[in-house]
């Protein structure tokens, strides 16, 4: 019902039929209001392709790949056959002929004067770099950096003129349910356009620096390192990966956000090559658990489970610390951490929040590089302590002290100590919780255990101190990690 018909029905209505009326008023003001502040869909798409088209690119890549000497994978070496399919594949004058494999992706330019940017994997080990434009003219590109970690590469191009190029986005901006669009050449069939929504934000696959948009946008083989638009025409996310059991797009496309992007693409630009922060620790969430054994309010943090010889070390940290603030940021969690300190120019000297036994302590620490960072050596530990010839079974562990025969079965240093699991019971807490037999425990309650009277020690004063549950450090294979494990009550 129209506004008007509305007022005119008004006039001459009974008070129940008023009251509907006005009800019926209120509702189509409330909705009109919602659908004034709802996003719709675009009309089309064209205007904003149009105007973006001229900066995405097609990527091809050309590598020479060695020939097989022989018939691998056809039959086994030393076959009776082996002679008949070498013969076979001589005649076809393949042998061990060198054979040129080509590659298809996408790309887009970040400045007139031919910058460009792509994946990693578009064109890893390639030879050659054939950049085709939207105009329908090829030109070789240069390669300027790559990062694998963040599947990130940057390209140059030589024109005779300046270049159309997109600029970047805030990918902290994106909100799910805002509509994207995607470019580029999907199963090589050249210039495509895709449109969708952000299904999700903040995705990590398996890297360390991921910070994925996901998006229902349509992503093939072949859109590998287009760019993801928002509806301004800005650059938020490079496609980089899709999840399909077939192959083909069922909707989850994956982009790394433009913040990250940028970040990369600035340092390769200036460097050649990325040079992120380095902090100089081994680290590992804070649960519930660790919380408790701690004394903690909250599970969150960074637990410190190793320092080797860096930054960190020198400035004071110690194995147990929990940094719960970094360069003046609440640290939430360690991917949180790792992608702060990766942010953070080398050389800057930053102040970094502990909780030590309870009390905060402030730090400051001076990074360094995390490229030129040597190989992690663990931390000193103590001198040695006699131990007992005997063994302790304790919370779902079987436990000894090192002997020479234990190190040479379990494979330690000669300077290894701590208490060596011998078996782990499968219905424990400790089984759950990911402890096996040949696994070493070199702390409890974040002192160093070197026999079984120290384990038994630390428990009785986690005990007194009223605490649930005891902070062990483990170590298997160099590697350490917290674990923190339930006490049972005193009979």
């Amino acid at each position: 019902m129209k506004p008007q018909s509305l007022a005119l029905a008004r006039e001459n209505a009974t008070p129940l039929r008023l009251f509907w009326l006005t009800t019926l008023s209120m509702i189509l003001i409330v909705s009109q209001s919602l659908m004034a502040q709802a996003r719709g869909a675009p009309e089309s798409f064209a205007d904003l392709a149009e105007t973006i088209s001229p900066s995405v690119v097609n990527i091809t890549t050309s590598t020479t790949v060695a020939g097989r000497t022989g018939p691998q994978g056809i039959v086994p070496e030393g076959s009776p056959f082996e002679d008949f399919f070498r013969e076979f594949q001589d005649r076809g004058n393949r042998g061990d002929r060198p054979r040129r494999s080509s590659a298809l992706g996408s790309g887009f330019v970040i400045s007139e004067d031919g910058f460009i940017v792509t994946n990693n994997h578009v064109i890893e080990g390639a030879d050659e770099i054939t950049i085709e434009f939207f105009e329908g003219f090829e030109l070789p590109a240069e390669l300027i950096g790559t990062d694998p970690n963040t599947d990130i590469a940057l390209l140059k191009v030589e024109a005779d003129r300046p270049l159309p190029y997109v600029l970047f986005g805030d990918s902290n901006t994106a909100r799910v349910g805002d509509w994207v669009m995607a470019m580029g050449n999907p199963l090589g069939q050249g210039f495509s356009v895709s449109a969708g929504i952000v299904s999700a934000r903040n995705r990590a696959l398996s890297g360390t620096y991921d910070d994925y948009i996901q998006t229902d946008a349509a992503i093939n083989r072949g859109n590998s390192g287009g760019p993801l638009f928002n509806m301004e025409g800005e650059v938020i996310g490079v496609n980089t990966a899709i999840l399909s059991p077939n192959g083909g797009s069922i909707g989850i496309g994956f982009s790394m956000a433009s913040n990250v992007v940028t970040r990369v693409v600035d340092q390769l630009q200036e460097f050649g090559e990325t040079r992120r922060g380095w902090l100089g620790v081994r680290i590992q969430d804070v649960d519930e658990d660790v919380a408790e054994a701690l004394g903690l309010e909250e599970a969150k943090g960074a637990l410190v489970s190793d320092v080797p010889e860096g930054p960190a070390k020198e400035a004071g940290v110690l194995a147990g610390d929990v940094i719960v603030t970094f360069d003046g940021r609440e640290v939430e969690d360690t991917r949180q951490l790792v992608r702060i300190v990766a942010n953070s120019p080398v050389g800057k000297t930053v102040r970094v929040v502990v909780n030590r036994d309870g009390q905060t302590e402030t730090l400051l620490v001076t990074l360094t590089r995390r490229e030129d960072a040597q190989r992690a050596v663990p931390a000193a530990q103590t001198e040695d302590a006699p131990v007992e010839p005997s063994t302790l079974d304790l919370m779902g562990l079987t436990l000894s002290p090192l002997t020479e025969e234990i190190r040479e079965q379990l494979e330690l240093a000669d300077n290894a100590k701590g208490l060596a699991v011998m078996s782990v019971d499968e219905t424990s807490e400790a089984y759950e919780k990911g402890l096996r037999a040949g696994d070493l425990i070199t702390e409890a309650g974040q002192s160093a255990v070197l026999s079984l009277g120290d384990l038994e020690d630390r428990i009785d004063e986690a005990k007194e101190a009223g605490r649930k549950s005891i902070l062990l450090l483990v170590r298997r294979g160099g590697d350490p990690r917290f674990v923190a494990l339930s006490l049972a009550e005193d009979e």
